[in-house]
């Protein structure tokens, strides 16, 4: 039979290893956290691949054509979102490269769309035409 001692032993050797365990599974969790903040930070511009393309997406697109158009009394019509990056800002600025209708003409153009959801904010930073 264990004595009243070896029992209180017993049991506080258990919550030490179980601490222990606890400890050495969150330090595996932050390093893990780190190496992916490395990989998407602050700043950095980042393509969007297959379904990060999505509609709205293509709906920024059509934002920035609309509003180059009214600030330079254009008639851009849009085709297609060539690429799309974003960058975490104060919000999201996409970075798109764009295919547009000028005329009879198809032609790139870059833009640059920053948006802050949260402040029901979206302002076209920059419009213009790339050589390809």
């Amino acid at each position: 039979m264990i004595s009243f001692p070896e029992k209180m032993e017993t049991k506080a050797l258990c919550i030490v290893t179980l601490f222990l365990c606890g400890t050495i599974q969150l330090a595996i969790c932050r390093s893990e956290e780190k190496s992916t903040a490395k990989t998407i930070m602050e700043g950095g511009v980042y393509d969007l691949r297959g379904n990060h393309i999505s509609g709205e997406i293509e709906s920024l697109a059509r934002f920035a054509i609309q509003e180059h158009n009214k600030q330079q009394n254009m008639v851009l019509e849009f085709t297609k979102i060539v690429r799309a990056r974003e960058q975490v800002v104060a919000g999201t600025m996409y970075h798109l490269t764009l295919e547009a209708k000028e005329g009879d003409q198809m032609k790139n153009f870059e833009a640059k769309v920053w948006v802050k959801p949260w402040m029901n904010f979206k302002q076209l930073q920059e419009f213009k035409e790339t050589s390809s």
